[in-house]
């Protein structure tokens, strides 16, 4: 049932069949995020959607090893070779050194992170950690004749690059799309042309990150340091690099085209970008100042949000578009992702509740086997169609009308082979929990307090006790449970 895993592959401008450079070994990267604040819901969205990859691959019994960097040191203000050093500045204002701030935004990253059931990478490195790596590979490009240095700074030479290689194959912009690009942004330095990127900066007497080189005391330029990690990690050529669709370019032209300068590579097979999250219209982002924090939204402390929002809910809500669309974020679409998720939550609680209790090995009815058997199987095109998780849902919530319906009796046990049953509560649960990721989040507290209410709930409707048991109701509903009785008894679900 599995199928054909296809991806849409940035390089190539269309969908293609995936097949791993050593099967059934994978490597992937992806850019992470440079420590110099707190992470907001443009980190979650790549976070979520690469995670969901990692598993789907790992799903299909590949081996995966998947890294992805801290950002620590090198990434200047407006991603550009001249101004202060994004980590820097933080630590000037916050008055600490450069090192305590990337540790201690790199810690509440991974926080929030664990928050959102993000697994964690087989590998995290930090640029800081591989100065030597990304030293080397600069003298690579040197010797190509593709790279030149001028008073302690190394600068790529996308000039000469662009004779021998097609520098813009990734983003579609030519040399001269991205030489009027940047006439505005750039003041004319010592570079030779303003196309020209950074790979080693020289340090000014007041750079506090600063490492020796054959080329004088400096730091790596950002493009240098995911070229020179994800190699160090994965080989000269590896299957998958991801990132933000703003890393498109210039992130991941150049290091398209360190790869190819230094070792004849285009880095990865597969170029997978997901999109941006948006704010009435425009792309949220900390240079922008309109974007919202993991933190601020899991705690309600933002002038935008209504009230707090779980992890739980903002994963179904990134879920819900496809990672390559644009997401605006919304109270309302925040709400309906909340009820979205414990709908799907309620599924898994009631497929837990009591077994199917048809015996036949065949059902009296084939029709609802047939539809269970579809569900089932448009579960797995849609993840195989470019990780289609927006259809994934869809289909999950087919499965649980499915599933509503044989609970609350309106389907017969009996219409639904044990065969069919078992395929039903198998995929739902698969996807579910194991490929979106998402998981309970009511405290163990809450089972707690449900195995002693519950029962004296009963016993109050039995006796007629009504005040105790609209003080049960109104307890539970605090709580965001709604207590449903049934003929056989008494059961919960979420609001």
């Amino acid at each position: 049932m599995h199928q054909i895993l296809r991806i849409y592959n940035s390089l190539t401008r269309q969908k293609e069949v995936f097949q791993p450079l050593k099967p059934p070994f994978v490597g992937m990267y992806l850019c992470g995020p440079t420590v110099y604040g707190k992470a907001h819901l443009g980190h979650a969205r790549a976070a979520i959607t690469f995670d969901v990859i990692f598993r789907y691959l790992q799903h299909l019994n590949y081996k995966v090893r998947y890294v992805r960097n801290i950002t620590d040191v090198g990434h200047l203000e407006r991603d550009l070779d001249e101004g202060k050093d994004k980590i820097q500045q933080q630590a000037q204002l916050e008055a600490i050194s450069p090192m305590e701030v990337a540790q201690r935004y790199t810690h509440t990253y991974r926080k929030n992170m664990e928050a959102l059931n993000v697994l964690p990478p087989s590998i995290e490195p930090c640029a800081s950690g591989h100065i030597l790596e990304q030293i080397a590979m600069i003298e690579k490009i040197i010797a190509q004749g593709l790279a030149y240095v001028i008073d302690g700074s190394v600068y790529f030479d996308v000039m000469q690059y662009n004779q021998l290689h097609q520098y813009g194959k990734l983003s579609g912009r030519g040399i001269e799309a991205t030489r009027s690009g940047t006439r505005a942004l750039v003041k004319q330095t010592d570079k030779k042309q303003r196309v020209d990127f950074a790979l080693w900066k020289k340090a000014t007497p007041m750079h506090m990150m600063r490492w020796p080189s054959p080329w004088g005391e400096g730091f790596p330029g950002w493009h240098i340091e995911c070229s020179a990690m994800s190699t160090k990690y994965l080989g000269n050529q590896f299957d998958i690099h991801g990132g933000g669709m703003d890393l498109l370019f210039p992130h991941h032209e150049c290091e398209i085209a360190q790869a190819q300068a230094a070792l004849q590579t285009d880095l990865a097979t597969y170029w997978i970008h997901n999109n941006l999250v948006t704010i009435d219209g425009v792309k949220m982002g900390k240079s922008l100042g309109n974007f919202i924090t993991l933190d601020a939204l899991f705690t309600g402390n933002h002038p935008a949000i209504d009230q707090p929002y779980s992890p739980m809910a903002l994963r179904f809500f990134m879920l819900q578009a496809h990672y390559r669309s644009t997401l605006a974020m919304t109270i309302e679409g925040l709400k309906a992702a909340h009820q979205g998720y414990r709908k799907l939550m309620n599924g898994l609680h009631l497929l837990t509740k009591r077994p199917h209790e048809g015996v036949r090995p065949t059902p009296t009815n084939g029709l609802l086997d047939g539809a269970i058997d579809a569900d089932c199987a448009a579960c797995y095109s849609a993840i195989n169609d470019d990780f289609n998780t927006a259809k994934v849902l869809a289909c999950l919530f087919s499965l649980l009308k499915k599933i509503n319906g044989w609970y609350h009796g309106t389907l017969d046990d009996g219409s639904i082979s044990t065969t069919a049953w078992n395929q039903l509560r198998h995929t739902y649960t698969t996807f579910v929990t194991d490929l979106l990721g998402l998981k309970e989040e009511h405290p163990s507290t809450t089972d707690q307090s449900l195995e002693i209410l519950l029962p004296i709930y009963q016993e109050a409707k039995a006796e007629k006790r009504y005040h105790q048991i609209d003080a049960i109701r109104t307890a539970l509903h605090k709580m965001g449970i709604a207590i449903k009785d049934h003929p056989n008894g008494v059961d919960w679900e979420y609001q």
